[in-house]
């Protein structure tokens, strides 16, 4: 006669979707991970009027800028974790919280007073005038012109005349 097992192995028999889904579940994705699938380096905008830049990326790191204009576009070149060092327009890098940094889409106009026309063509009428650190809204950029809109009113720039945006990037 043989002795009784001590311990029992207790099958379960899942559907196979609730299995894949357990599976799935317990391998887990880290806080932010669509975002980590985007491109670097790539522009985006700051979501507050008060951004802390840090020599490193963690709040344990000094704060070496403020920047204090809400929605100036900024270049993200590296990421880790939760932390993205941005560059922006005069060239000042440091780190900030994801949190501080939108998707949306922003140029400055850089260099001198820049004339806004109505249609991507250099010889299409003015519509207004924009004064470089003009922080304008980017609506599309098509060749060598892009489309910004600032306090209401809407034309075209050459790429040349802002910075926000990369020289071969399709912007929608």
């Amino acid at each position: 006669m043989q002795p009784a097992p001590r311990y029992r192995l207790l099958v379960f028999r899942l559907p196979w979707w609730l299995a894949l889904l357990t599976l799935l579940h317990g391998l887990g994705h880290p806080a932010g991970a669509a975002e980590k699938a985007l491109p670097v380096p790539r522009f985006a905008s700051l979501r507050s009027g008060e951004v802390n830049l840090r020599s490193g990326p963690g709040e344990r790191y000094p704060i070496e800028w403020v920047l204090t204009k809400k929605g100036l576009p900024v270049e993200i070149v590296q990421e880790f974790d939760v932390w993205r060092k941005i560059r922006d327009a005069e060239g000042s890098l440091g780190w900030v919280h994801q949190r501080m940094v939108s998707g949306a889409r922003t140029v400055i106009v850089i260099g001198a007073v820049r004339t806004l026309h109505a249609d991507p063509d250099a010889a299409a009428p003015a519509v207004a005038r924009a004064e470089p650190g003009l922080v304008a809204r980017l609506l599309e950029c098509r060749g060598g012109w892009c489309r910004i809109e600032a306090q209401d009113v809407k034309g075209w720039l050459t790429r040349g005349e802002v910075w926000g945006v990369f020289a071969d990037e399709a912007v929608p």
